[in-house]
């Protein structure tokens, strides 16, 4: 879902996610939405923040709940006694939420000033599928998502707001981390323009083992795309060229 975000305005953009959903239920098993989708990239309002759980996660949950499909995306919430996290989730239909907190924050837009970084390096199981939620800045750093033997993943998706002074780096580097981790790679970009007069394009795509995009968004344009992503092909593919078994050990000092 590409689209525009209301600056700092929670409640409008859940009304815009609730209508977007209402239009596509039934057609797809998961959404996915830009980075901090309920007010935009506003990283000097920590007002903003809510508790998790809060106003905008009821509302996600319900979402997801009446049009029966997962909701996945990044908001920005108060830890109490541990700060704020810009804090990536899914919301499924009638089940406990899943989050993780963005690890590499984006010091030169104002994000570590406020927000605290996360070390999850979870890979979540849904409907058969795994997959692995990064956000914006962590597309750069192809180690904290490089998949390991013991835990593969099938689809990766980045959720982002990413502008469009630097739009060339994201279509390099999403198909990019889809090749190195020999999984599908989605990523969602906003459009439009933000408080602080910053462009952005979007370039959301959904890549495929063969690097295609399936999205096919123009530049600029704002709706909806569903894509069909079949597992099937995936893990044949791995099984006919399993580069995966001849990958590098490595540790993560977090």
């Amino acid at each position: 879902m590409q689209y525009s975000i209301a600056w700092a305005d929670p409640q409008e953009n859940v009304r815009r996610l609730d209508q977007r959903l209402a239009a596509i239920q039934g057609q797809a098993d998961i959404a996915v939405v830009p980075e901090m989708f309920s007010t935009g990239f506003c990283t000097d309002r920590p007002g903003l923040a809510e508790p998790w759980g809060g106003e905008t996660c009821q509302a996600l949950q319900r979402m997801a709940d009446t049009y029966g499909i997962a909701i996945m995306g990044s908001l920005i919430v108060r830890v109490e006694g541990d700060g704020l996290r810009n804090r990536g989730f899914m919301f499924a239909p009638h089940a406990e939420p899943r989050y993780i907190d963005k690890r590499h924050l984006y010091k030169h837009g104002g994000e570590a000033e406020f927000i605290t970084a996360g070390d999850q390096r979870e890979v979540w199981e849904y409907r058969g599928v795994k997959i692995r939620l990064a956000i914006c800045y962590d597309l750069r750093f192809p180690v904290w998502l490089r998949q390991d033997k013991q835990n593969l993943y099938d689809i990766l998706v980045v959720v982002g707001c990413w502008p469009t002074a630097r739009i060339k780096y994201w279509d390099t580097m999403l198909p990019a981390r889809g090749a190195e981790n020999h999984c599908y790679a989605v990523g969602v970009n906003m459009v439009g323009t933000d408080g602080l007069q910053i462009a952005y394009n979007g370039h959301s795509a959904a890549y495929d083992t063969w690097l295609n995009d399936l999205a096919g968004f123009a530049d600029g344009e704002e709706g909806t795309r569903i894509v069909e992503l079949p597992m099937e092909k995936l893990w044949h593919f791995r099984e006919v060229l399993p580069q995966w078994q001849d990958a590098d050990e490595y540790t993560i000092h977090k």
